[in-house]
């Protein structure tokens, strides 16, 4: 009897298997042949409903039933992982299947994977692996802790910081369920609230939509360039015009707001000249502004706001942000504390120096090795081509990496001994008179970020993270970063006269790599670069292993370690990172690099029409309300330029906001940072 060609999908939904069982009805036993053999079939002599991973295309055949007598080692043996059930990308925890090749090889283990970087895409890839009951597998940090960029630190003074302004905006299902599953109600719910500093007042976001903060005749060159640039009058007619990014901004928002806000904050969060970027990673949907709403809002002096409670974000209740990722640890092996044990499937302080791709092997600077079958690697990728890899490596490889570009950021916390005195979330900077292009209220995102507990909202401290981006066309002198920013925040009114006394804490952190550079031929680049590498069994992956910034927050970049495991293990294909391979002329497996369906911040909204709660914060699963108060325009709005403290009610409704689908999960019209205004 012979059943061929069974979709591993049919098998499961068939019921064929059990979890824990080895399943010997009819004397059957099923032949595989996985995506890492090329020769001699494999028997699986038990199988679970997950993990799947042995499944590809394979045949029944009639074969004697499993041997009762079955030493224990070959029998399936649990993971001790109790994973989502019946969940997409999920599965039931249990048994794993042990593989035996026939021939002369005798037993062959499942494929070694590796993974370097234990930071959002490396955990989520170990986190999968765990849960599919997938055990021959490794991940190597060369830091101390994990959780990359997305990590957090706690100063002597007892301030917490983050490593730029993170928040948890999500575009997927499973990253929500990973977020439950590890923080449980330990988070706390924000109303998101953002701002733009410009022209000694602050302007609510979204900025085109609110010009009528502005001065008279800053406010008029915004709005008749808008409509020009809308009505298809500007120097480049339409977007599709546009040759990069500078051209795209000037084609869609107008010489106004591009002379006084686009074209300077782009510069300072970038650190390059918009010209030198690319425009497809924006995305075609930012190309259509209202420009009758923003009209209509400078002409009547409606209020319209991104913000409220319609536009939420988690945050951990304690430990910043980091604290989410520091609990993929104990699942994968950590202590509670992040310290290595015997069974850890991560290894810290693990440097690689060099990775031999034709032997398939790693080095690293301690003097060990280790070899993979499959390597998922997040490191950045003109380091990894042209100072990590050995072998026979062509040089229009190294070449083409080399041309990458990416902007450093120094991250600045300035902790305050003085009660917060404002609501805001997040604000952007685009003017010259000080050096950072986003300050977030940190202290606002949870009440034990700084020394006290501030759950009374009475504690006497708060603070401040200040981002400012360096590259090649835009240095900044580490030496004097603090100070230039304490003095920006004086210029900027968020530190008051005075105010610079009650300084209690400083904090400073350096990324070399910060942001993955959307260039004019960054596409280009990875359409070769990418396929050359997988087929050598590398996979690059995450913030700088793809090099995709609007794929790069830190959903995403979990989502594409998540993605690659289940293409590695399962056979799926990945969705996030917006690939699709062909065969080039010349011979090479190139891909074309599309804008990915998930790209975009993810912000939450609810689906217009539907009720909305009053705006509150949860805190360990109870609301913490604001005391009735809806997040406004500063107080004096109306009548002229606005304090830099203060709030009162808005007075004229939003428009509802519609949803659309991003993922699977529902978020905003447009993200932040796709309008070119920031993002994780």
């Amino acid at each position: 009897m012979v059943w061929s060609k069974w979709e591993r999908r049919e098998l499961l939904q068939a019921g064929w298997v059990r979890a824990g069982e080895v399943w010997a009805a009819d004397n059957l036993c099923i032949y595989v042949q996985p995506l890492y053999v090329t020769g001699p079939c494999l028997t699986m002599l038990g199988a679970t409903r997950c993990p799947p991973h042995f499944l590809h295309f394979g045949e029944f055949k009639d074969t004697p039933p499993p041997d009762p007598a079955m030493p224990q080692a070959n029998r399936p043996a649990s993971t001790g992982f109790d994973g989502p059930r019946n969940q997409p990308h999920g599965g039931e925890g249990g048994a794993r299947t042990e593989l035996t090749q026939q021939g002369s090889e005798g037993l062959r283990p499942e494929p070694r994977i590796v993974i370097i970087g234990a930071g959002p895409t490396g955990l989520g890839a170990g986190y999968r692996l765990k849960e599919l009951g997938y055990t021959n597998f490794t991940i190597y940090e060369a830091k101390p802790f994990i959780g990359g960029l997305s990590h957090s630190f706690r100063d002597d003074v007892g301030f917490t910081w983050d490593i730029g302004g993170h928040v948890m905006f999500s575009h997927y299902k499973y990253y929500d369920q990973c977020f439950e599953k590890l923080m449980g109600d330990e988070f706390t719910l924000n109303d998101r609230e953002s701002w733009v500093r410009i022209a000694e007042r602050w302007v609510p976001y979204p900025f085109q939509n609110n010009i009528r903060y502005l001065p008279a005749q800053m406010a008029y060159e915004c709005m008749s360039g808008l409509i020009r640039a809308q009505l298809g009058k500007g120097e480049i007619k339409s977007h599709h015009d546009a040759k990069n990014f500078g051209e795209f901004i000037d084609a869609v928002f107008g010489d106004g707001l591009a002379k006084h806000f686009m074209r300077p904050y782009n510069f300072k969060v970038w650190a390059y000249p918009p010209e030198m970027m690319n425009k497809h990673w924006i995305g075609e949907r930012v190309a259509v502004i209202d420009y009758e709403r923003a009209l209509k809002n400078l002409v009547l002096g409606s209020d319209d706001y991104g913000w409220g409670p319609n536009n939420r974000f988690k945050f951990p209740l304690k430990g910043g942000t980091g604290e989410f990722y520091r609990r993929f640890g104990p699942v994968l092996g950590l202590t509670t504390d992040g310290r290595e044990t015997p069974t850890s499937s991560i290894k810290l302080n693990k440097r690689v120096q060099a990775i031999d791709v034709n032997g398939k092997s790693i080095a690293f600077t301690d003097g060990t090795t280790t070899t993979y079958d499959h390597l998922i690697t997040t490191q950045p990728l003109d380091i990894l081509c042209n100072h990590t890899l050995r072998g026979e490596i062509p040089q229009w490889l190294k070449d083409e990496s080399a041309r990458l570009l990416h902007s450093g950021g120094h991250m600045v916390g300035i902790g305050l001994k003085r009660k917060c005195p404002s609501t805001k979330s997040w604000m952007y900077f685009p003017e010259d008179n000080c050096p950072f292009y986003r300050v977030t209220y940190l202290s606002n995102y949870s009440p034990f970020m700084t020394p006290a507990d501030n759950t009374r909202g009475d504690a006497p401290f708060y603070s401040l993270l200040c981002e400012t981006s360096v590259s090649s066309h835009k240095p900044e002198d580490a030496a004097t970063i603090i100070e230039r920013t304490i003095t920006g925040l004086e210029h900027a009114g968020l530190l008051e006269p005075g105010e610079r006394e009650d300084i209690v804490s400083t904090w400073h952190y350096y990324a070399d790599y910060s942001y993955p550079t959307p260039s004019v031929d960054r596409d280009d680049i990875l359409a070769n670069v990418i396929p050359w590498l997988e087929q050598h069994g590398i996979y690059s992956r995450g913030r700088f292993g793809m090099w995709k910034y609007e794929v790069a927050n830190t959903d995403h970049t979990l989502m594409q370690g998540v993605e690659c495991v289940n293409r590695l293990v399962l056979g799926e294909k990945e969705t996030t990172i917006g690939v699709v391979y062909k065969i080039t002329e010349d011979g090479r497996h190139a891909a074309i690099h599309e804008r990915s369906s998930v790209a975009g911040s993810g912000e939450k909204r609810d689906i217009a029409g539907k009720p909305t709660p009053a705006a509150a914060s949860v805190v360990n699963g109870t609301s913490a309300s604001h005391g009735g108060k809806q997040p406004g325009p500063e107080s004096g709005l109306l009548q002229g330029a606005p304090s830099a403290r203060g709030s009162h009610t808005p007075q004229t409704p939003r428009k509802p906001l519609t949803t659309r689908i991003i993922g699977d999960n529902g978020a905003a019209e447009i993200g932040e940072e796709e309008a070119g205004v920031g993002g994780d």
